[in-house]
């Protein structure tokens, strides 16, 4: 566990940075927001930081589900270099598409990420990959199919005031990694 327990320590240090910058006064300066021109370097930070302790610890939890699973698949680098990844591309995501249907918005929290995780688990492991031979799925054909599975995982676990599209796309980078085993070490 000692990716995952890296990661959880990066998350509470960030939370205890954010909460010193909000007495300091410096709002939300981890948040993800568009333009992403304007505070590059938040690609990366919002995977880490949260909105609230209840939103910290419940992603803590899942992290604490999903991660020592996949870690017993990779490497520590692999593991921090794609929560980063997955989650950035889950936040770039969440903002851009938000932007266009709607009003700009920030976004904080690894849970992109984490679904990135759980799809990993979800589409790397034999049974899926013996399910997928033997149907043999167009590359295509497979890439529709874990859009709609990232979709229906986004449903099934959809609450109020969650960042949907970043979730979905995290499930979706995760299932796609899963499939081409990007992690896998051996």
């Amino acid at each position: 566990m000692r990716a995952t327990l890296e990661t959880l320590g990066i998350v509470c240090l960030v939370g205890l940075t954010q909460a010193a910058g909000g007495l300091a006064g410096l709002g939300p300066m981890f948040a993800l927001s568009a333009p992403l021109s304007v505070a590059p370097w938040t690609v990366v930070t919002s995977v880490y930081a949260h909105a609230s302790v209840g939103h910290l610890l419940a992603n803590a939890v899942a992290l604490a589900v999903v991660g020592p699973l996949v870690e017993r698949r990779t490497t520590r680098l692999r593991f921090h270099a794609f929560v980063v990844a997955a989650g950035g591309i889950a936040g770039i995501t969440q903002v851009t598409l938000g932007s266009i249907v709607g009003p700009p918005t920030a976004v904080v929290g690894i849970s992109g990420a984490i679904f990135a995780l759980g799809g990993y688990l979800l589409a790397g492991n034999a049974l899926t990959a013996t399910a997928v031979d033997r149907l043999r799925l167009t590359p295509r054909t497979q890439v529709a199919f874990f859009g709609g599975l990232a979709v229906l995982l986004t449903v099934v676990t959809a609450a109020p005031g969650v960042a949907l599209v970043a979730h979905a796309a995290g499930a979706f980078c995760g299932l796609v990694a899963g499939r081409v085993r990007l992690l896998d070490a051996r």
